[in-house]
């Protein structure tokens, strides 16, 4: 019940995202889109270094920061064909077939979606971030691991679609081709988490690793969200604030 639940959420989150620019298309969408990326970023940024990896370090091999950095390095890949529309790019190709967006864009996407949301099941099970909890007394950490981490996906899902659905309509879709397209992509992260799932009950999946290798992930898209500049490469105060409000989220829910 707990999956349906947070796979619900996650493609909750996905359409929210989609619906404001639809629904709320007299928004300044590109402000919209900095303020909860940036939010996002700083609570990324923040359960890794405060929460994963101390505990990918504490429970496993030194091997495991090669898996980090694979994850770093694995997203930077990914963004060579998503064009960074993770961290708030929009770019409609002058001169595209209109109606039409790179597949490999998409493709990249839901590939990231699939992969982030692989360890979801593990945390709930208490098979990830739970010894630690057993040693300080906090029963219910691993569940409070799971909550956090997707919450993680949930606040980066809803700039990121807003960002893919601008594409799609600036591209020269029409409306109903682009929300079946967002359709599709809505379901990535819940296939993910059912994959993982199947995949831990089989034995198939090493989870651990698949975390690293996400925490990797996080890591790249969140300093890449921070370190971005603003128009005349200022650092502004409401990029701040919403990085802040990020980190103190993080901090408060872990």
């Amino acid at each position: 019940m707990t999956l349906f639940i947070y796979a619900i959420s996650l493609i909750s989150s996905v359409l929210v995202g989609a619906g404001i620019v639809i629904f709320l298309h007299r928004l300044n969408q590109g402000r919209v889109i900095k303020i909860l990326l940036s939010v996002s970023g700083g609570f990324l940024l923040a359960l890794s270094f405060i929460h994963f990896i101390p505990e990918m370090y504490a429970h496993s091999t030194q091997a495991i920061g090669y898996y980090i950095l694979l994850g770093f390095l694995l997203q930077l890949f990914l963004e060579y064909f998503s064009r960074g529309i993770e961290h708030g790019h929009i770019h409609a190709d002058a001169g595209m077939k209109k109606g039409t967006i790179p597949w490999s864009l998409f493709i990249a996407l839901s590939f990231h979606s699939v992969f982030e949301a692989l360890p979801i099941s593990a945390m709930l099970s208490g098979e990830l971030t739970g010894e630690i909890a057993e040693s300080v007394g906090h029963v219910h950490n691993h569940a409070l691991s799971a909550e956090g981490f997707l919450l993680g996906i949930i606040l980066h899902n809803i700039p990121l679609s807003i960002a893919l659905m601008t594409l799609l309509l600036a591209s020269g879709f029409n409306k109903m081709k682009a929300w079946i397209l967002i359709g599709i992509f809505s379901i990535m992260s819940p296939l993910g988490m059912y994959l993982g799932y199947f995949g831990n009950k089989g034995n198939i999946l090493n989870t651990e690793v698949i975390l690293a290798v996400v925490v990797g992930m996080f890591l790249h898209i969140s300093t890449t969200i921070i370190f971005e500049t603003s128009d005349n490469h200022k650092f502004n105060l409401m990029k701040l604030i919403s990085l802040l409000v990020g980190v103190g989220l993080a901090i408060f829910i872990m």
